[in-house]
């Protein structure tokens, strides 16, 4: 559980520089959500975020209807001479139970992403957001993506999403459209929104990635891009894509940025592999950066066990009271 308090600024510092990327008016008027960091670099002039504990944010990948786990970074579009992807692992269970599984245990903010967002997988979606409903503002259920634009965005609200996650419709043609990120705020409320920021490496920096992380944009992830998104979206969600699915380890470097100059809730994924991993990341992210697991989890075929991290987890909202 996380408490914020909201602070209007008029300052426009930093933002002119984003006219280069963005096919939109910037608007000077930005009321930001902005972290609880360390004394060392707090910044005075910003409101407070409290934040009640690193979280396990649990996950349910879904591929032509069944719960996979795929290496993200070899998904492609189908086309004749293109590869199929490498796939961890795939389910007998449903999405569903997955979903109910999530809710037993009482975690909350899950990730429902549709691979391919085709009719099976959408039914699935559908079935797992109908076993876990949060229809009410307090309650941060699962979080669905894969295709959300502002036709099908409420859709997903209705049958049960807390929020729903967006990358493609927003990052298009290696730039950013802000004035669909401003249109989807405005159909679903910016507090429904998630912005997927999942990058890769490129020339030092981390390039945001889309259409299923084959495509670099020209945006870097950084603290002015990471302020100025927040006016629009609730949580950003990461993924290391480098490590992503390669149960290689964490990328400890990217897990301090966000750490670091995220404003709002951040979920990182990619590379956890032992339980160690997640104190890793509650360390690099100075205790601000939540975490999802996939590949590594004994429900998904790996050796990481769903119950300790489960266990992690209440011991890290305990250790917050």
């Amino acid at each position: 559980m996380r408490v914020h308090s909201l602070r209007a600024t008029t300052s426009s510092s930093g933002l002119s520089s984003f006219s280069a990327i963005y096919n939109g008016n910037n608007n000077n008027n930005h009321q930001k959500y902005l972290g609880t960091v360390p004394s060392s670099i707090s910044r005075p002039h910003r409101g407070l975020c409290i934040q009640c504990g690193v979280q396990f944010r649990p996950c349910i990948d879904i591929h032509k209807g069944k719960v996979k786990q795929i290496v993200g970074s070899t998904i492609q579009d189908l086309k004749e001479g293109s590869f199929a992807p490498v796939t961890n692992f795939e389910s007998d269970k449903s999405a569903a139970e997955y979903a109910n599984i999530y809710k037993e245990d009482g975690l909350t903010g899950g990730h429902v992403i549709m691979i391919g967002a085709d009719p099976l997988s959408k039914s699935a979606a559908m079935e797992a957001l109908h076993a876990y409903p949060g229809r009410q503002l307090l309650l941060s259920s699962l979080h669905v993506g894969g295709g959300i634009n502002p036709d099908n965005a409420l859709s997903y609200i209705e049958e049960g999403a807390s929020h729903v996650i967006i990358t493609s419709y927003v990052f298009n043609n290696g730039q950013m459209e802000l004035q669909r990120l401003k249109e989807l705020a405005r159909v679903v409320g910016k507090q429904r929104l998630v912005l997927d920021l999942s990058c890769r490496k490129k020339e030092g920096k981390y390039a945001i990635v889309t259409d299923r992380w084959q495509k670099f944009t020209v945006v870097f992830l950084d603290e002015k891009i990471m302020n100025f998104l927040a006016t629009y979206t609730d949580e950003f969600l990461v993924h290391g894509v480098d490590v992503e699915g390669k149960k290689l380890g964490i990328d400890e470097e990217l897990v301090t940025l966000l750490g670091s100059h995220s404003p709002i809730p951040v979920t990182y994924a990619g590379g956890v592999t032992v339980t160690a991993d997640l104190e890793r990341i509650k360390a690099a992210g100075m205790e601000r950066v939540d975490v999802t697991v996939g590949s590594a989890l004994d429900i998904f075929g790996g050796n990481l066990a769903y119950k300790d991290v489960v266990s992690w987890h209440v011991q890290q909202q305990a250790l917050a009271v």
